[in-house]
C-alpha cells in the first residue's frame, strides 16, 4: 500500500527528507507546509503542493502521514494535532524538549491507534554499525570502555539552535544521536551519570558537553560533543580485554589492534620518555600485537522508511521504539541535572519514570 505524506517544516531537514523520500516506493510526498512564505515557495519550486496552514493539512483526508521537521519546541503541538486528526506521524529529533511531553504524545498515538516514530536516523550510520559489530562480535574481547564524539570548530549552527526556548544547544542537537547509538549498542542498565556542559561561545545554550556514563555491566563510556575543536579526536575509541578499535572519522579511517596471546612473545623494551625511562608506556614489540582493518558491514536491518511502512502495514516492529527514545530523552535530562549540580547521578534506570505500555 502507498501512503501520502506531508512535510511540516520545509527547512534544511524538511527538504532533506523530501530528497530521501523520492527513493521510497511506498511513500509519496503529497505536499508541504511551512509558516515561511519563502519556504512554501521553495517547496513549490521543488515540485510539491504547498499548504497554506497546518489545519488544511490535517483536514485533508488524502494525507496519511505528517512528518514534523520544525524547531524542537513545537514538535509536541504539531504531533498531537496530527495524531488526533488520525494521521501517522514521523518526528525529527529531539522529539520533544522534555520527557513528559513525549509521554503525552505516546499516549495520544495509542488512543488514536496511529504510529508515532522518531527519526533517529544515525542508528544507520556506517561508523556506528562498524563499531557495533566490533562490540557485538567481541573482536577486541569484552568491551569495557567506549568513547564516542563529534567535534567541529564552527560554533552552533543556524538561528533557533542558539535559543533555549526553541530547544537549542548541542546536547539536544548532537547528544541525542550519540546517546541513542550508545544505548542501542550496550544492553545494560545505567549505574551512574556525570556530565559537564560548555558555554565557551557565550550562548544561553550549551555549545558542547562531556558525559561519563557507567553501566551496571561495568562498561564505561565517554560521550563528547564540541563546536570549538580545531583539532578533532577520533570519532570512536573503544577498548576491550584483548585490544583496541579506533574509527577516526565518518570516512571509516581506522584500525583494530589486538594482543597476540601466544607464549614467548618478546617483552617491550624500555624507551626514553622525556627525562626518564618507561617500560609501562613503551610500544609493544612487533610480534606482541596484530593490526587489522575494520570489518565490513552488511545490511542487517530495514532502512528507516522501509521500517516505517512495514510498521503501519502491521508487518514489523519499529526499529526505533518509543520507549528507547524516552529513555534517551530522560538520560539527557539527567545529564543536564548532573552538570547543573556538579554531581554524579546514580541508579538512573532504577528511578526514572518509564512504562512499556505506550509502545506501538
Amino acid at each position: 500500500m502507498a501512503y501520502n505524506l506531508v512535510i511540516v517544516g520545509y527547512g534544511g531537514m524538511g527538504s532533506y527528507h523530501g530528497k530521501l523520500l523520492q527513493e521510497v516506493p511506498n511513500i509519496n510526498v503529497h505536499g508541504t507546509f511551512d509558516i515561511s512564505e519563502e519556504r512554501r515557495t521553495a517547496s513549490v519550486s521543488d515540485g510539491y503542493k504547498a499548504y497554506e496552514s497546518l489545519s488544511a493539512v490535517l483536514a485533508d483526508a488524502a494525507v496519511d502521514f505528517v512528518l514534523v521537521a520544525t524547531p524542537n519546541d513545537v514538535h509536541k503541538e504539531i504531533a498531537i494535532s496530527a495524531l488526533n486528526a488520525k494521521k501517522h506521524v514521523i518526528c525529527e529529533k529531539p522529539v520533544t524538549i522534555c520527557s513528559d511531553d513525549l509521554i503525552e504524545i505516546m499516549e495520544t498515538a495509542k488512543c488514536n491507534d496511529r504510529a508515532f516514530i522518531v527519526h533517529q536516523n544515525r542508528r544507520w550510520d556506517e561508523d556506528f554499525l562498524t563499531m557495533k559489530k566490533v562490540y557485538d562480535e567481541k573482536m577486541i574481547g569484552d568491551v569495557f570502555h567506549i568513547e564516542s564524539r563529534v567535534q567541529g570548530a564552527n560554533g552552533i549552527p543556524g538561528d533557533w539552535r542558539h535559543l533555549k526556548a526553541n530547544g537549542g544547544g548541542m546536547l539536544l542537537d548532537w547528544g541525542v544521536h550519540l546517546l541513542d547509538q550508545l544505548l542501542f549498542m550496550v544492553d545494560s542498565k545505567i549505574a551512574s551519570v556525570y556530565a559537564n556542559l560548555s558555554y565557551i561561545l557565550g550562548d544561553e545554550v550549551d555549545d558542547g558537553f562531556q558525559a561519563l556514563i557507567t553501566f551496571e555491566s561495568g562498561i564505561t563510556s565517554l560521550i563528547e560533543v564540541g563546536t570549538t575543536n580545531f583539532i578533532q579526536l577520533p570519532r570512536w575509541y573503544t577498548k576491550g580485554t584483548n585490544g583496541t578499535a579506533v574509527i577516526e572519522d565518518w570516512n571509516l579511517n581506522g584500525k583494530i589492534v589486538t594482543q597476540n596471546l601466544e607464549e614467548n612473545v618478546e617483552a617491550p623494551k624500555p624507551i626514553k620518555a622525556g627525562q626518564g625511562l618507561t617500560k609501562t608506556m613503551a610500544p609493544p614489540s612487533e610480534k606482541a600485537v596484530s593490526i587489522s582493518v575494520l570489518p565490513q558491514i552488511e545490511k542487517t536491518m530495514q532502512s528507516f522508511y522501509e521500517n516505517v511502512v512495514a510498521v503501519v502495514d502491521g508487518k514489523a516492529e519499529p526499529i526505533v521504539k518509543n520507549e528507547e527514545v524516552l529513555r534517551v530523552l530522560q538520560l539527557i535530562e539527567t545529564i543536564f541535572e548532573s552538570a547543573e549540580r556538579n554531581e554524579v547521578i546514580k541508579d538512573f534506570d532504577r528511578v526514572r519514570k518509564y512504562s512499556t505500555i505506550y509502545n506501538r
